[in-house]
């Protein structure tokens, strides 16, 4: 009796996984049109979460689509950021450019291919990033955590340099058209929405 328990749980876990974390589907063309918006700064304010101190580069703002989200709970960074987003605007929030790609995330990374490209790389590149997302507040922690393929997410807050006393040291991106290390946006997160 304990063992038929033990799969039933097992498969209720399962397909509450796979129906929270399924891509939502969405209808052809451009869905999020605009660049991220960026306003870099000399001097900006400095946040202290969790033992490590945030220096803000550039106030951030973008609506994208969400291309992946990946959990993050053993690595150094994942005390403050919890998950990474993958996200494209402009060509790469259209349903037919993400159908014709592979898209995976893993170890801070985020990856794409494809048999056939439905649009150059370079384009690729300048309209899709992998975000390091860092919470400003709980709020914000539990929305980003629902954040699944699909989604519209609309996010207001920072790039920032984050540094810790351990020697922990962590330097945003502030370009679009830059790939591989280092080039992902570190991202605090003051406000969320999802759609």
């Amino acid at each position: 009796m304990a063992r038929w328990l033990l799969i039933l749980l097992g498969v209720i876990f399962a397909g509450h996984y796979w129906l929270s974390m399924r891509p939502i589907p969405r209808p052809p063309g451009v869905i999020a049109p605009h660049e991220p918006e960026q306003q870099n700064l000399d001097r900006g304010p400095v946040f202290d979460l969790e033992g490590h101190r945030l220096r803000a580069l550039a106030r951030f703002r973008m609506e994208a689509r969400v291309l992946g989200a990946e959990r993050y709970r053993v690595d150094r960074a994942s005390q403050i950021s919890p998950v990474d987003l993958a996200v494209g605007w402009g060509p790469m929030s259209s349903t037919p450019v993400i159908d014709a790609l592979e898209i995976d995330q893993y170890g801070r990374f985020y990856f794409w291919g494809a048999y056939e490209l439905p649009i150059e790389p370079d384009q690729i590149t300048l309209h899709s990033a992998n975000m390091h997302m860092i919470p400003a507040n709980e709020a914000v922690r539990d929305v980003l955590l629902r954040a699944r393929p699909g989604h519209i997410v609309e996010v207001e807050g920072y790039l920032v340099e984050v540094t810790a006393d351990d020697g922990f040291r962590w330097l945003s991106s502030l370009g679009r058209g830059d790939s591989g290390g280092g080039a992902c946006e570190i991202v605090y997160a003051e406000s969320i929405a999802l759609r």
